[in-house]
Protein backbone atom coordinates (compact mmCIF):
# COMPACT_ATOMS: atom_id res chain seq x y z
CA UNK A 1 0.00 0.00 0.00
CA UNK A 2 1.61 3.44 -1.04
CA UNK A 3 1.67 5.58 1.80
CA UNK A 4 0.35 8.90 2.21
CA UNK A 5 2.29 11.74 1.61
CA UNK A 6 2.33 14.57 4.31
CA UNK A 7 0.92 17.83 3.36
CA UNK A 8 2.44 20.22 4.87
CA UNK A 9 0.41 23.69 5.75
CA UNK A 10 1.11 27.08 4.45
CA UNK A 11 3.68 29.28 5.77
CA UNK A 12 1.92 31.68 3.59
CA UNK A 13 -0.61 34.11 4.99
CA UNK A 14 -3.97 34.70 2.62
CA UNK A 15 -3.92 37.91 0.39
CA UNK A 16 -4.83 41.18 2.91
CA UNK A 17 -3.42 39.79 6.08
CA UNK A 18 -0.07 41.08 7.58
CA UNK A 19 2.32 39.92 10.11
CA UNK A 20 3.25 43.17 12.31
CA UNK A 21 6.82 43.91 13.80
CA UNK A 22 8.02 45.33 16.44
CA UNK A 23 9.73 48.53 15.01
CA UNK A 24 5.71 49.35 13.47
CA UNK A 25 4.12 48.04 16.54
CA UNK A 26 5.58 50.35 18.39
CA UNK A 27 5.07 53.38 16.44
CA UNK A 28 1.30 52.19 16.45
CA UNK A 29 2.33 52.46 20.41
CA UNK A 30 2.76 55.99 19.88
CA UNK A 31 0.02 57.02 17.52
CA UNK A 32 -2.28 55.56 19.83
CA UNK A 33 -0.72 57.40 22.70
CA UNK A 34 -1.33 60.23 21.37
CA UNK A 35 -4.82 59.66 20.06
CA UNK A 36 -6.33 59.29 23.91
CA UNK A 37 -4.57 61.59 25.13
CA UNK A 38 -6.33 63.96 22.48
CA UNK A 39 -9.35 62.28 22.78
CA UNK A 40 -9.29 62.77 26.93
CA UNK A 41 -8.56 66.19 26.09
CA UNK A 42 -11.75 66.76 24.44
CA UNK A 43 -14.07 64.95 26.32
CA UNK A 44 -14.79 61.62 25.14
CA UNK A 45 -15.66 58.34 26.32
CA UNK A 46 -13.63 55.00 25.95
CA UNK A 47 -15.89 52.27 24.86
CA UNK A 48 -14.93 48.99 23.30
CA UNK A 49 -17.42 46.65 21.47
CA UNK A 50 -17.00 42.83 20.58
CA UNK A 51 -15.49 41.45 17.13
CA UNK A 52 -18.81 39.94 16.04
CA UNK A 53 -22.48 41.60 15.83
CA UNK A 54 -25.42 39.59 14.28
CA UNK A 55 -25.39 39.95 10.49
CA UNK A 56 -28.35 41.70 10.33
CA UNK A 57 -27.10 44.22 12.47
CA UNK A 58 -24.42 45.86 10.07
CA UNK A 59 -25.64 43.65 7.30
CA UNK A 60 -27.91 46.24 6.12
CA UNK A 61 -25.24 48.75 5.12
CA UNK A 62 -23.74 46.06 2.69
CA UNK A 63 -24.81 44.50 -0.41
CA UNK A 64 -28.01 42.15 -0.08
CA UNK A 65 -26.94 38.26 -0.83
CA UNK A 66 -28.61 35.09 0.16
CA UNK A 67 -25.08 34.19 2.36
CA UNK A 68 -23.61 37.58 3.60
CA UNK A 69 -20.05 37.22 1.67
CA UNK A 70 -19.45 40.15 0.40
CA UNK A 71 -17.56 42.41 2.00
CA UNK A 72 -18.25 41.20 5.02
CA UNK A 73 -16.82 37.59 6.72
CA UNK A 74 -19.82 35.81 7.91
CA UNK A 75 -20.82 31.88 9.92
CA UNK A 76 -24.16 30.52 10.95
CA UNK A 77 -24.21 30.21 14.40
CA UNK A 78 -27.74 28.81 15.56
CA UNK A 79 -29.78 29.56 12.68
CA UNK A 80 -28.38 33.14 12.69
CA UNK A 81 -25.92 34.73 10.87
CA UNK A 82 -22.94 36.43 12.75
CA UNK A 83 -20.25 38.72 11.10
CA UNK A 84 -16.79 40.22 11.97
CA UNK A 85 -17.17 44.03 12.08
CA UNK A 86 -16.66 45.80 9.10
CA UNK A 87 -16.13 49.21 10.43
CA UNK A 88 -16.64 50.39 14.07
CA UNK A 89 -19.85 52.49 13.39
CA UNK A 90 -22.55 50.17 13.47
CA UNK A 91 -21.46 48.70 16.14
CA UNK A 92 -21.80 51.70 18.02
CA UNK A 93 -25.38 52.60 16.53
CA UNK A 94 -26.65 49.33 18.35
CA UNK A 95 -24.74 49.95 21.29
CA UNK A 96 -26.15 53.15 21.61
CA UNK A 97 -29.95 51.92 20.45
CA UNK A 98 -29.41 48.92 23.36
CA UNK A 99 -28.25 51.84 26.14
CA UNK A 100 -30.70 54.67 24.95
CA UNK A 101 -32.10 55.60 28.32
CA UNK A 102 -29.03 55.31 30.27
CA UNK A 103 -26.01 57.24 28.01
CA UNK A 104 -26.05 60.73 28.06
CA UNK A 105 -27.17 62.51 24.90
CA UNK A 106 -24.78 64.05 23.15
CA UNK A 107 -22.74 60.45 23.86
CA UNK A 108 -19.08 61.12 22.59
CA UNK A 109 -17.06 58.12 22.19
CA UNK A 110 -14.14 56.86 21.19
CA UNK A 111 -13.24 53.04 20.19
CA UNK A 112 -9.72 51.00 18.79
CA UNK A 113 -10.32 48.11 17.43
CA UNK A 114 -10.03 45.58 14.23
CA UNK A 115 -12.48 45.46 11.84
CA UNK A 116 -12.28 43.00 8.91
CA UNK A 117 -13.01 43.48 4.86
CA UNK A 118 -14.05 40.75 2.69
CA UNK A 119 -12.91 43.13 -0.33
CA UNK A 120 -10.24 42.51 -2.94
CA UNK A 121 -6.71 43.92 -0.75
CA UNK A 122 -3.92 46.40 -2.51
CA UNK A 123 -1.15 48.59 -1.90
CA UNK A 124 -1.70 49.74 1.59
CA UNK A 125 -5.25 48.34 1.82
CA UNK A 126 -5.69 44.96 4.43
CA UNK A 127 -9.10 42.83 5.17
CA UNK A 128 -7.61 43.19 8.84
CA UNK A 129 -6.64 46.30 10.08
CA UNK A 130 -6.74 48.89 13.22
CA UNK A 131 -9.33 51.35 13.33
CA UNK A 132 -9.55 54.62 15.67
CA UNK A 133 -13.21 56.06 15.31
CA UNK A 134 -14.67 59.18 17.00
CA UNK A 135 -18.18 59.81 16.97
CA UNK A 136 -20.95 62.22 18.79
CA UNK A 137 -23.78 60.61 18.74
CA UNK A 138 -27.22 62.35 19.58
CA UNK A 139 -26.82 65.50 18.01
CA UNK A 140 -27.70 68.14 15.16
CA UNK A 141 -24.76 70.50 15.99
CA UNK A 142 -22.47 70.81 13.47
CA UNK A 143 -20.10 72.41 15.75
CA UNK A 144 -19.80 67.94 16.52
CA UNK A 145 -18.57 67.46 12.85
CA UNK A 146 -16.13 70.83 12.86
CA UNK A 147 -14.70 69.72 16.07
CA UNK A 148 -13.68 66.12 14.33
CA UNK A 149 -12.03 67.51 12.21
CA UNK A 150 -10.08 69.34 14.23
CA UNK A 151 -9.28 66.65 16.66
CA UNK A 152 -7.79 64.39 13.75
CA UNK A 153 -5.30 67.24 12.82
CA UNK A 154 -4.52 67.66 16.28
CA UNK A 155 -3.66 63.91 16.21
CA UNK A 156 -1.79 64.13 13.03
CA UNK A 157 0.95 67.23 13.92
CA UNK A 158 0.95 65.30 17.90
CA UNK A 159 2.23 62.64 15.55
CA UNK A 160 4.62 63.80 13.25
CA UNK A 161 2.90 65.69 10.58
CA UNK A 162 2.99 69.55 9.51
CA UNK A 163 0.00 71.19 7.78
CA UNK A 164 1.33 71.16 4.69
CA UNK A 165 1.81 67.02 4.77
CA UNK A 166 -2.32 66.40 4.86
CA UNK A 167 -5.78 68.19 4.03
CA UNK A 168 -9.16 67.43 5.40
CA UNK A 169 -11.12 67.41 2.23
CA UNK A 170 -15.17 68.09 2.87
CA UNK A 171 -18.42 67.92 0.93
CA UNK A 172 -22.08 66.90 1.58
CA UNK A 173 -23.88 63.70 0.93
CA UNK A 174 -26.42 66.46 0.49
CA UNK A 175 -25.01 67.50 -2.88
CA UNK A 176 -24.90 64.19 -4.36
CA UNK A 177 -28.87 63.90 -3.61
CA UNK A 178 -29.22 66.85 -5.40
CA UNK A 179 -27.85 65.32 -8.47
CA UNK A 180 -29.95 62.41 -7.90
CA UNK A 181 -32.89 63.91 -7.81
CA UNK A 182 -32.11 65.72 -10.79
CA UNK A 183 -31.27 62.59 -12.87
CA UNK A 184 -34.25 60.48 -10.83
CA UNK A 185 -32.14 58.07 -9.56
CA UNK A 186 -34.66 56.99 -7.01
CA UNK A 187 -33.57 53.23 -6.72
CA UNK A 188 -32.06 52.18 -3.40
CA UNK A 189 -29.49 49.78 -4.73
CA UNK A 190 -28.88 52.13 -8.41
CA UNK A 191 -27.95 54.95 -5.37
CA UNK A 192 -25.79 52.62 -3.36
CA UNK A 193 -23.91 51.23 -6.42
CA UNK A 194 -23.49 54.72 -8.02
CA UNK A 195 -22.05 56.24 -4.44
CA UNK A 196 -19.44 53.37 -4.38
CA UNK A 197 -18.66 53.80 -7.95
CA UNK A 198 -18.05 57.32 -7.16
CA UNK A 199 -16.12 56.79 -4.48
CA UNK A 200 -13.61 54.66 -6.43
CA UNK A 201 -12.44 57.96 -8.96
CA UNK A 202 -9.20 58.78 -7.05
CA UNK A 203 -7.43 55.49 -7.14
CA UNK A 204 -9.10 54.68 -10.44
CA UNK A 205 -9.88 57.61 -12.40
CA UNK A 206 -12.83 58.43 -14.47
CA UNK A 207 -12.49 56.02 -17.26
CA UNK A 208 -12.82 53.23 -14.76
CA UNK A 209 -15.26 54.40 -12.68
CA UNK A 210 -17.49 55.61 -15.73
CA UNK A 211 -17.54 51.70 -16.83
CA UNK A 212 -19.06 51.14 -13.06
CA UNK A 213 -21.47 53.58 -13.45
CA UNK A 214 -22.49 51.64 -16.72
CA UNK A 215 -22.70 48.13 -17.38
CA UNK A 216 -19.54 47.17 -15.00
CA UNK A 217 -15.87 46.96 -14.79
CA UNK A 218 -13.21 43.94 -15.60
CA UNK A 219 -10.19 44.50 -13.14
CA UNK A 220 -6.16 44.02 -14.41
CA UNK A 221 -7.21 40.31 -12.83
CA UNK A 222 -10.04 39.40 -14.77
CA UNK A 223 -12.69 40.44 -11.98
CA UNK A 224 -15.55 41.63 -13.32
CA UNK A 225 -18.00 44.29 -10.85
CA UNK A 226 -21.46 44.87 -11.87
CA UNK A 227 -22.17 48.14 -12.76
CA UNK A 228 -25.19 51.10 -11.93
CA UNK A 229 -26.52 50.56 -15.16
CA UNK A 230 -26.97 54.35 -15.90
CA UNK A 231 -27.38 55.53 -19.57
CA UNK A 232 -24.05 57.70 -21.08
CA UNK A 233 -26.18 61.11 -20.54
CA UNK A 234 -26.55 60.30 -16.90
CA UNK A 235 -22.73 59.82 -16.39
CA UNK A 236 -21.77 62.63 -18.59
CA UNK A 237 -23.67 64.99 -15.84
CA UNK A 238 -22.26 63.15 -13.38
CA UNK A 239 -18.73 64.05 -13.98
CA UNK A 240 -19.86 67.28 -14.94
CA UNK A 241 -21.00 68.53 -11.85
CA UNK A 242 -18.44 66.63 -9.71
CA UNK A 243 -15.76 68.60 -12.08
CA UNK A 244 -17.17 71.94 -11.86
CA UNK A 245 -19.34 72.50 -9.09
CA UNK A 246 -18.55 72.96 -5.41
CA UNK A 247 -21.04 71.60 -3.13
CA UNK A 248 -22.55 75.02 -1.31
CA UNK A 249 -25.00 73.45 0.40
CA UNK A 250 -25.69 75.04 3.91
CA UNK A 251 -24.71 71.98 5.73
CA UNK A 252 -21.20 72.70 4.42
CA UNK A 253 -21.05 76.62 4.81
CA UNK A 254 -21.94 76.14 8.52
CA UNK A 255 -19.36 73.81 9.06
CA UNK A 256 -16.46 76.01 7.28
CA UNK A 257 -17.64 78.94 9.28
CA UNK A 258 -17.13 76.84 12.72
CA UNK A 259 -13.24 76.29 11.07
CA UNK A 260 -13.36 80.15 10.82
CA UNK A 261 -13.42 80.34 14.52
CA UNK A 262 -11.23 77.63 15.06
CA UNK A 263 -8.92 79.28 12.81
CA UNK A 264 -8.66 76.07 10.73
CA UNK A 265 -7.50 76.14 7.65
CA UNK A 266 -6.14 73.48 6.52
CA UNK A 267 -9.19 72.11 4.47
CA UNK A 268 -10.64 72.33 0.84
CA UNK A 269 -13.83 71.26 -0.42
CA UNK A 270 -13.67 68.48 -3.00
CA UNK A 271 -16.83 67.71 -5.37
CA UNK A 272 -15.41 64.30 -5.76
CA UNK A 273 -16.08 63.06 -2.09
CA UNK A 274 -19.02 61.29 -1.56
CA UNK A 275 -17.50 58.62 0.82
CA UNK A 276 -18.33 54.64 0.34
CA UNK A 277 -20.94 53.38 2.88
CA UNK A 278 -24.45 54.42 2.12
CA UNK A 279 -25.59 55.78 5.79
CA UNK A 280 -23.94 59.04 5.36
CA UNK A 281 -26.67 61.71 5.24
CA UNK A 282 -24.70 65.11 5.86
CA UNK A 283 -21.04 66.49 5.56
CA UNK A 284 -18.69 64.07 4.80
CA UNK A 285 -14.85 64.42 5.32
CA UNK A 286 -11.89 62.65 3.93
CA UNK A 287 -8.28 62.67 4.97
CA UNK A 288 -5.85 62.99 2.59
CA UNK A 289 -1.97 62.99 2.79
CA UNK A 290 0.18 65.24 0.54
CA UNK A 291 3.12 63.15 0.47
CA UNK A 292 4.53 60.43 -1.60
CA UNK A 293 4.75 56.83 -0.37
CA UNK A 294 5.84 53.94 -1.77
CA UNK A 295 5.69 50.53 -1.26
CA UNK A 296 7.94 47.35 -0.62
CA UNK A 297 9.64 47.56 -3.67
CA UNK A 298 10.42 51.16 -3.47
CA UNK A 299 8.03 52.55 -6.03
CA UNK A 300 5.70 55.35 -5.75
CA UNK A 301 1.39 53.93 -5.05
CA UNK A 302 -1.13 56.02 -5.29
CA UNK A 303 -2.24 55.74 -1.45
CA UNK A 304 -5.50 57.09 -1.08
CA UNK A 305 -6.68 58.35 2.54
CA UNK A 306 -5.93 57.68 5.83
CA UNK A 307 -9.47 58.20 7.19
CA UNK A 308 -12.97 59.98 6.94
CA UNK A 309 -16.23 59.98 8.50
CA UNK A 310 -19.72 62.44 8.44
CA UNK A 311 -22.75 62.63 9.07
CA UNK A 312 -25.23 59.91 9.63
CA UNK A 313 -28.59 60.90 10.98
CA UNK A 314 -30.63 57.75 10.21
CA UNK A 315 -28.10 54.92 11.29
CA UNK A 316 -28.93 54.40 15.43
CA UNK A 317 -33.08 54.69 13.79
CA UNK A 318 -32.94 51.42 12.09
CA UNK A 319 -32.53 49.44 15.46
CA UNK A 320 -35.51 50.98 16.41
CA UNK A 321 -37.91 54.23 16.80
CA UNK A 322 -34.79 56.03 18.07
CA UNK A 323 -34.64 60.00 16.81
CA UNK A 324 -30.82 59.88 17.63
CA UNK A 325 -28.47 62.11 14.64
CA UNK A 326 -25.18 61.18 14.73
CA UNK A 327 -21.51 62.37 12.91
CA UNK A 328 -18.04 60.49 13.07
CA UNK A 329 -14.77 60.14 11.59
CA UNK A 330 -12.61 57.07 11.54
CA UNK A 331 -8.76 56.56 10.98
CA UNK A 332 -7.06 53.46 9.44
CA UNK A 333 -4.36 53.24 11.87
CA UNK A 334 -2.09 50.62 10.23
CA UNK A 335 -2.64 52.68 7.19
CA UNK A 336 -1.62 55.92 8.78
CA UNK A 337 1.63 53.94 10.28
CA UNK A 338 2.73 52.58 7.14
CA UNK A 339 2.78 56.25 5.87
CA UNK A 340 4.18 57.67 8.74
CA UNK A 341 6.76 55.44 8.63
CA UNK A 342 8.05 56.96 5.75
CA UNK A 343 7.67 60.68 6.12
CA UNK A 344 9.54 60.87 9.67
CA UNK A 345 12.31 58.57 11.21
CA UNK A 346 10.71 57.63 14.78
CA UNK A 347 13.79 57.55 17.00
CA UNK A 348 11.63 54.50 18.68
CA UNK A 349 14.25 52.57 20.42
CA UNK A 350 14.10 49.84 22.78
CA UNK A 351 16.62 48.31 25.76
CA UNK A 352 17.28 45.16 24.19
CA UNK A 353 17.88 42.70 27.67
CA UNK A 354 21.28 41.62 29.27
CA UNK A 355 21.85 38.12 28.76
CA UNK A 356 23.49 35.56 31.31
CA UNK A 357 25.28 32.83 29.81
CA UNK A 358 24.78 29.27 30.48
CA UNK A 359 28.10 27.33 31.49
CA UNK A 360 26.71 25.02 34.24
CA UNK A 361 22.42 24.03 35.08
CA UNK A 362 24.21 23.17 38.47
CA UNK A 363 24.65 27.00 38.78
CA UNK A 364 21.67 27.80 37.68
CA UNK A 365 20.99 29.34 41.44
CA UNK A 366 23.75 31.98 40.89
CA UNK A 367 22.56 33.13 37.40
CA UNK A 368 19.50 33.68 38.89
CA UNK A 369 20.57 35.83 42.24
CA UNK A 370 22.43 38.00 39.70
CA UNK A 371 19.27 38.47 37.45
CA UNK A 372 17.25 39.15 40.20
CA UNK A 373 20.33 41.98 41.27
CA UNK A 374 20.01 43.63 37.94
CA UNK A 375 16.30 43.34 36.84
CA UNK A 376 15.92 45.02 40.59
CA UNK A 377 17.47 47.87 39.12
CA UNK A 378 14.84 47.78 36.08
CA UNK A 379 17.81 46.39 33.95
CA UNK A 380 16.30 44.50 30.91
CA UNK A 381 18.15 40.85 31.68
CA UNK A 382 17.31 37.01 31.00
CA UNK A 383 19.35 34.17 31.41
CA UNK A 384 19.69 32.14 28.00
CA UNK A 385 16.64 30.56 27.31
CA UNK A 386 17.67 28.10 24.96
CA UNK A 387 20.21 25.19 24.75
CA UNK A 388 23.54 24.64 23.36
CA UNK A 389 26.94 25.83 23.83
CA UNK A 390 28.82 29.22 23.84
CA UNK A 391 28.79 29.95 20.78
CA UNK A 392 25.46 29.28 19.90
CA UNK A 393 24.45 31.67 22.62
CA UNK A 394 26.45 34.38 21.89
CA UNK A 395 24.92 33.90 18.04
CA UNK A 396 21.46 34.33 20.31
CA UNK A 397 22.72 37.03 21.92
CA UNK A 398 23.67 39.09 18.71
CA UNK A 399 20.59 38.19 16.97
CA UNK A 400 18.89 39.92 20.14
CA UNK A 401 20.90 42.81 19.85
CA UNK A 402 22.09 42.04 23.09
CA UNK A 403 24.06 45.06 24.66
CA UNK A 404 26.46 43.11 26.63
CA UNK A 405 26.38 39.37 28.42
CA UNK A 406 27.60 38.17 31.61
CA UNK A 407 29.88 35.36 31.58
CA UNK A 408 29.50 33.41 35.14
CA UNK A 409 31.51 30.30 34.82
CA UNK A 410 33.23 27.83 37.89
CA UNK A 411 35.84 30.78 38.29
CA UNK A 412 34.19 34.07 38.10
CA UNK A 413 31.67 32.26 40.97
CA UNK A 414 34.73 31.11 43.73
CA UNK A 415 36.02 34.82 42.86
CA UNK A 416 32.51 36.13 43.33
CA UNK A 417 33.19 38.19 40.03
CA UNK A 418 31.68 38.20 36.69
CA UNK A 419 32.81 38.91 33.15
CA UNK A 420 31.01 41.29 30.83
CA UNK A 421 31.49 41.68 27.59
CA UNK A 422 30.42 44.52 25.67
CA UNK A 423 28.87 43.33 22.77
CA UNK A 424 29.44 46.41 20.78
CA UNK A 425 33.40 47.02 21.42
CA UNK A 426 33.84 43.73 22.41
CA UNK A 427 35.81 44.67 25.11
CA UNK A 428 35.84 42.37 28.46
CA UNK A 429 36.00 42.83 32.27
CA UNK A 430 36.09 41.45 35.29
CA UNK A 431 33.69 43.12 37.96
CA UNK A 432 33.04 42.56 41.65
CA UNK A 433 28.89 41.58 41.45
CA UNK A 434 28.35 44.55 43.56
CA UNK A 435 29.63 46.71 40.75
CA UNK A 436 27.81 44.85 38.16
CA UNK A 437 24.33 47.08 37.77
CA UNK A 438 26.61 49.93 37.58
CA UNK A 439 29.17 48.70 34.84
CA UNK A 440 26.04 47.61 32.84
CA UNK A 441 24.58 51.45 32.49
CA UNK A 442 27.38 52.49 31.44
CA UNK A 443 27.50 50.74 28.44
CA UNK A 444 23.42 50.89 27.59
Amino acid sequence: MEKQKKIKPLKELPSGFEDRQEKELLVRDFVISNIKEVMIKYGFQYLETPSFEYTESIGKYLPDKERPGEGIFSFKDENKWVSLRYDLTAPLARYVAKNFNEISKPFKRYQLGRVWRNEKPGPGRYREFLQFDADCVGTKNLQADAELCILISEILEKCGLEKKDYTIKISSRNFTNEIFNKLKITSKEQISMTIRSLDKVKRLGWTEVKKLLGKGRKDKSGDFTKGAELNESQINYLEKKINETKPETDDVIEVTKIFDFYEFDNYEFDPSLVRGLEYYTGPIFEIDLNFDVKNSKGQIIQFGSVGGGGRYDNLVNNFGNFECPATGISIGLDRLVYALMQKKDFKIETVKPVMICVFDKKNMGEYIKILKKIRSANINSEIYPGEGKLKKQMEYANKIQSPCVIFYGDDEVKNKEVKLRNLKTGDETLIKIEDLTNEINKII
